[in-house]
């Protein structure tokens, strides 16, 4: 069902059908982009610590990094822009 959470994103569910919906290969959200959509701040790590944007730490993936992940996304962080760009992963099917 397409308005179904996924499971593990939890309070990042709204970033995830954001980016599920988007036809673009590319997304391209400020951090007050994100804010808005999901309703609150992100944490300070999201603004100081590159590592927070990774997909995943010690092999264990966050809710966060579920998000894009679920919806077939890579996350790439400016830190300085306070930028995220979200490319679709593409899939072996389309070439």
């Amino acid at each position: 069902m397409k308005g179904a959470p996924a499971p593990g994103i939890g309070a990042y569910h709204l970033l995830h059908v954001y980016l599920r919906d988007r036809f673009a290969n590319r997304v391209v959200l400020t951090f007050a982009e994100i804010e808005d959509l999901l309703g609150f701040h992100l944490p300070d790590a999201a603004r100081l610590e590159p590592v927070w944007w990774q997909t995943a730490a010690d092999g264990v993936r966050s809710p966060q990094s579920d998000a894009w992940i679920l919806a077939n996304r890579t996350a790439s962080v400016s830190l300085p822009a306070q930028r995220v760009v979200f490319d679709r992963i593409a899939s072996p099917d389309a070439r």
